[in-house]
C-alpha cells in the first residue's frame, strides 16, 4: 500500500473532492445495511402472520427512499474520486512532457523513444487507476466490510459473526502473497511493452528502408517474436492476478457454510429468528464485494506502485545543463571566440575535439571541413551549449555561455542540423515553428531567402501542403531549404550550417550562399561542409582532422598551402569535371 503513502502529495492537493467523496461512499456503505435489515423483518412478519399491505407500502418505500439517495451519492463519489484521478493523470503527462523538452542530449542517447512513450501512457494510465479505482476499492471495501460486521455483530449475533469471519485471516494472507508476486510480474511486463513500443517506432520510422533493403519479412518475425514475450509476461501477470477470484470464493464459501450451519442450529435452540439468520446471510452476500474489491485492490495497488516507481526514476533524472544563478537573460552578441582545450563526450574516455583555437568577429562568416567524424558538429553543438564539461572556454561577446541562460543564448543561434526534422503539419507552420503568428510575406520572403518559394508553389496546396510526418513527402533538397528558412525568419545573430546543403545541386546551392551574404549583412555564419565550394567564400576556414584543427586561413590562404585543404579541392574540381563529362 506504499503507492497511497507516494501519492499522499496529490491527495493532499485534492483534498477537498477526495473528503466529500470518501463521505459520500462512507453514506452509500451505511444505506447498503437496510435491504438486508428489511428482508429480516419483513420475513419475521411472514412468519408471525403480520404481513399486511400496509407493510408492503412502509417497506417499499423505505427500500426506494434508500435506493434513490445510493444512486444520487454513487453518481456524485464518482465524479470527485474519478475526476481527480484523471487531474492525477494529466499533472504527471505534463510534468514528464516538461521533463523531455528540459532534458539535455545525453539523456536522448540513454533512452529510447518508445520507452518514454510507454511511461506517458501505460504506466500512466495504471497509475490514474490507482487514484481512481484503487481508492475506491480501499475505501469501499473497509467501509462496507466493517459496517456490515459491525451490524451483524449488534444487531444479530456476535458469537455467529465470530464463526463466520473464521476463514477471512487466510484470505489476508494468501492476497498479500499474491501481491507481491504480480508487483514483480507486472514491471517485466511493462518493461516488455515498453520495447516493443520502441520497436514498433523504430519500424515504422525506418519503413523506407525496410522496404529498400527488402527486410520486411525479418522485422516482422522480431515484431512477432518481441510481442510474443510481451503476451507471455501478460499472461504471467494474468496467472496470478486469476488466483485472487478463486481464492476469495472458496474464502467466502467456508463462511457461508460455517454461517448456515451454526446459524440453523441457534434458530433451533431459539437464540435467532429465521428472519435474522436470512438477514445474516444476505449480510454475508455484502461482504463478497468488500472480498473481491480488496483482491482487486492488491492487484491496482500494485501494477501503480510499479508504474509510479518508473515515473518516480525518470522525473528524477537531472538535467546536466543548467542556467547559472543570476545568468544573463539578454541575447548574446558581438565576437565568438573558442579556447578549447579538450572536449570528451560523457561516458567516452576519448576526447573529440582538441586544441580547438579561434575566433570569429561579429558579421564574419567560419568554414569548417573534414572528414566524417572529426568534430565538426561538435563544435557546433557546444556553442548551443547542448553539451557542456569540456576543459578550456567559449565566449560569445564579453561573456563565457554558461553566463547567458539557456533561452537567451539559443534565441541567438539559428541551428539547421544535419538530421532535418519536419513536423506533420504545413509548410508555413513548419518555416513559422518559432513564432507561428508571423505574417505571410515575411514566411515567404524566408522562403525566397533559402530558394525553396518557386517549389512550394507549384504543390497543389502551396504553403498549406502538409508535409508528413518528419517530412517524408519532400525531398532532400526540399526538406533542407525549408530547415534553412525556419532558421532564417528567426533573423538570429548566429546561423549555423551544418552540412545543410549537401542535397541541393551546386547551382541552388550558390543562389543560397549569394542570397545569405546580401541579407546576412552584420551577422554571423557558421558553415560546416564536405563540398568545399560552400564554404570558399568564408572569412575564416578551419580544417579538421581526428578532432584538431590542422590548418585555418581564408581559401586563397589554404590554396597556397598546397596542403589537405588544396588536395580536397582538386580532387573534387576533378569529381566536377568528370560528372560533366570532362
Amino acid at each position: 500500500m506504499s503507492i497511497f503513502k507516494d501519492l499522499m502529495w496529490f491527495f493532499k492537493q485534492e483534498k477537498k473532492a477526495y473528503i466529500v467523496g470518501i463521505i459520500m461512499l462512507l453514506f452509500v456503505a451505511m444505506f447498503e445495511l437496510v435491504p438486508p435489515k428489511v428482508i429480516g423483518f419483513v420475513v419475521d412478519e411472514i412468519n408471525r402472520g403480520q404481513f399486511t399491505v400496509g407493510s408492503i407500502w412502509k417497506w417499499s418505500a423505505i427500500l426506494a427512499v434508500t435506493a434513490i439517495t445510493m444512486y444520487i451519492l454513487r453518481f456524485q463519489w464518482r465524479i470527485r474520486i474519478f475526476g481527480s484521478a484523471v487531474k492525477l493523470s494529466r499533472q504527471l503527462r505534463n510534468q514528464l512532457f516538461r521533463h523531455f523538452t528540459e532534458m539535455s542530449s545525453s539523456f536522448y542517447q540513454k533512452r529510447r523513444t518508445g520507452d518514454l512513450m510507454a511511461h506517458a501512457t501505460n504506466d500512466l494510465q495504471a497509475i490514474q487507476q490507482t487514484a481512481g479505482a484503487g481508492v475506491l476499492t480501499l475505501v469501499d471495501s473497509l467501509a462496507t466490510g466493517g459496517f456490515v460486521i459491525i451490524a451483524m455483530a449488534t444487531t444479530i449475533s456476535w458469537k455467529l459473526t465470530l464463526i463466520a469471519l473464521i476463514p477471512m485471516p487466510f484470505m489476508a494472507l494468501l492476497t498479500n502473497y499474491y501481491g507481491s508476486l504480480l508487483h514483480k510480474r507486472f514491471h517485466k511486463a511493462q518493461e516488455a511493452f515498453s520495447s516493443l513500443n520502441d520497436k514498433t517506432q523504430e519500424s515504422i520510422s525506418g519503413i523506407k528502408v525496410l522496404k529498400t533493403f527488402g527486410q520486411e519479412k525479418e522485422d516482422i518475425e522480431s515484431f512477432r517474436d518481441q510481442s510474443e514475450d510481451v503476451v507471455q509476461k501478460n499472461i504471467s501477470v494474468a496467472r496470478v492476478d486469476s488466483l485472487f477470484d478463486p481464492t476469495i470464493a472458496v474464502i467466502v464459501g467456508v463462511s457461508f457454510f460455517l454461517s448456515v450451519s451454526f446459524g440453523a442450529r441457534y434458530v433451533i435452540n431459539g437464540e435467532l429468528t429465521i428472519g435474522e439468520l436470512v438477514s445474516f446471510t444476505t449480510y454475508l452476500g455484502l461482504l463478497i464485494w468488500p472480498m473481491l474489491a480488496f483482491g482487486w485492490l492488491f492487484n491496482i495497488v500494485e501494477r501503480g506502485r510499479a508504474s509510479y516507481d518508473r515515473v518516480s526514476l525518470l522525473l528524477k533524472e537531472t538535467r546536466e545543463i543548467k542556467d547559472k544563478e543570476n545568468a544573463i537573460t539578454s541575447n548574446p552578441v558581438g565576437e565568438i571566440s573558442y579556447k578549447l582545450d579538450s572536449f570528451t563526450y560523457p561516458n567516452e574516455s576519448e576526447p573529440v575535439l582538441e586544441n580547438i583555437h579561434f575566433s570569429v568577429k561579429r558579421g564574419e562568416t567560419l568554414g569548417i571541413v573534414g572528414k566524417t567524424g572529426s568534430g565538426k558538429t561538435t563544435l557546433l553543438k557546444l556553442l548551443i551549449r547542448e553539451f557542456e564539461g569540456y576543459k578550456g572556454s567559449i565566449k560569445f561577446g564579453e561573456h563565457s555561455l554558461d553566463d547567458y541562460t539557456l533561452e537567451g543564448l539559443r534565441e541567438s543561434v539559428g541551428y539547421v542540423p544535419q538530421d532535418h526534422f519536419l513536423f506533420s503539419t504545413t509548410i508555413a507552420e513548419n518555416i513559422a515553428f518559432t513564432d507561428p503568428s508571423t505574417p505571410k510575406e515575411n514566411i515567404e520572403s524566408a522562403a525566397s531567402l533559402a530558394h525553396i518559394h518557386e517549389d512550394i508553389k507549384t504543390f497543389t496546396n502551396g504553403y498549406e501542403t502538409v508535409v508528413g510526418e518528419r517530412g517524408v513527402s519532400l525531398s532532400g533538397g526540399q526538406k533542407q531549404r525549408i530547415s534553412i528558412a525556419r532558421a532564417l525568419l528567426m533573423n538570429p545573430e548566429v546561423l549555423m550550417l551544418d552540412d545543410s546543403l549537401s542535397a541541393v545541386d551546386a547551382k541552388t546551392e550558390e543562389s543560397i550562399l549569394r542570397s545569405l551574404k546580401e541579407n546576412r549583412s552584420g551577422k554571423t555564419t557558421f558553415i560546416t561542409s564536405h563540398r568545399l565550394s560552400a564554404i570558399q567564400h568564408a572569412n575564416l576556414i578551419i580544417v579538421l582532422q581526428e578532432g584538431k584543427i590542422i590548418e585555418r586561413g581564408t581559401h586563397e590562404e589554404l590554396m597556397d598551402l598546397h596542403g589537405h585543404y588544396h588536395e580536397m579541392y582538386v580532387r573534387q574540381q576533378l569529381e566536377e569535371l568528370v560528372e560533366h563529362g570532362g
